[in-house]
C-alpha cells in the first residue's frame, strides 16, 4: 500500500525540479555575461582536426559536480 501523502511528495519534487530548471534557464541566458566562460575553462580537452573537432570539458564537469555536490549537501542538512 503506497504512503498516503504520496501525492503532496509528488508535487515538492515538481516544484524542485521546476526551480532547478528556472534557475538554469537563467544561468543559460545571462551566461554570456559572466566573468568567465563556463565550458571553456583552462584544463578542458579540445582537439581540432582536419576532418572535425573533439572536446571534452573535463575542469568544467568536475567545478560543476563540486558545487552540486555542496548544494545538495546544504540541502540536505536543512532537510533534517
Amino acid at each position: 500500500m503506497p504512503p498516503v501523502n504520496s501525492l503532496g511528495d509528488l508535487g515538492k519534487s515538481l516544484l524542485a525540479i521546476g526551480i532547478v530548471l528556472v534557475v538554469a534557464g537563467i544561468f543559460l541566458v545571462s551566461g554570456a555575461k559572466l566573468p568567465f566562460r563556463l565550458g571553456h575553462l583552462p584544463g578542458d580537452i579540445a582537439y581540432q582536426g582536419r576532418n572535425g573537432n573533439f572536446y571534452f570539458p573535463v575542469v568544467t564537469c568536475i567545478l560543476l559536480s563540486v558545487v552540486l555536490t555542496l548544494i545538495l549537501w546544504i540541502v540536505n542538512l536543512f532537510r533534517r
